[in-house]
């Protein structure tokens, strides 16, 4: 929308639409943010693999926990070492207030589910959806969740599964600080070590064949056996 052709409807929107809050990890929010935490012991053998949510407008962070359950403002496996921040301005969405629809056509895109209005309508409608599927880590698990919300918001014209998203945050997430880089990857190096030390050539070779497994159950599913991973 250019100001120089719309300034009066510009206006309305800048005086309607809330700020977005600042990241603050002290308070845990990450507002239009995806978010990760390491897993417990799979994180300590695979770094790069992890437990993730997407943060509200207002910060709250949401994450497929469990069968039936999306989980709010707890995020499951601890506080968040690592986020990428969503810009609203590749989505299709509107910084309008939710009940406000600028035409008849908006309103019905909205309503058949095909776009959303706002960020947090797009995570509203993910939510109610997830919170009536069946929890699998193989099948249906939070990279899932998180790739449906980003397919509902047409972040980057959408095509979102469980293979890109975590590929966008092992490239571009930001740690939250040292701590967290520490908390992520020391149990790593000291299983790694005794590891090395008790296991040799058998522990490395264990290591790798359950990356391969798992990476290549994830990207199988998703692209060779399409509908078999649920987003």
């Amino acid at each position: 929308m250019e100001s120089d052709t719309e300034p009066n409807h510009t206006m309305m929107i800048e005086q309607s639409a809330p700020h977005n809050m600042q990241i603050d990890p002290s308070r845990a929010r990450f507002p239009c943010c995806i978010v990760w935490t390491p897993l417990p012991v799979v994180s300590w053998l695979l770094p790069f693999v992890g437990h993730i949510g997407i943060g509200r407008e207002d910060g709250v962070i949401l994450d497929f926990a469990g069968p039936n359950f999306v989980c709010v403002d707890n995020f499951t496996f601890g506080a968040v070492a690592r986020y990428v921040q969503i810009s609203k301005e590749k989505c299709s969405i509107t910084p309008l207030p939710s009940a406000t629809y600028r035409n008849e056509e908006e309103y019905g895109l909205v309503e058949s589910g095909r776009n959303q209005n706002t960020w947090d309508d797009a995570l509203r409608k993910s939510t109610q959806e997830y919170q009536h599927r069946t929890y699998n880590i193989l099948t249906c698990n939070c990279h899932c969740f998180v790739a449906h919300n980003l397919n509902l918001l047409e972040f980057q014209n959408g095509g979102w599964n469980v293979v890109n998203v975590a590929t966008l945050l092992l490239l571009k997430g930001q740690w939250v600080n040292t701590a967290s880089m520490i908390r992520a990857y020391l149990p790593f190096v000291i299983i790694f070590l005794i590891g090395i030390t008790f296991g040799g050539a058998n522990f490395l070779t264990f290591l790798v064949f359950f990356a391969l497994l798992l990476v290549g159950w994830f990207i199988l599913g998703t692209y060779c056996f399409k509908n078999f991973i649920k987003l």
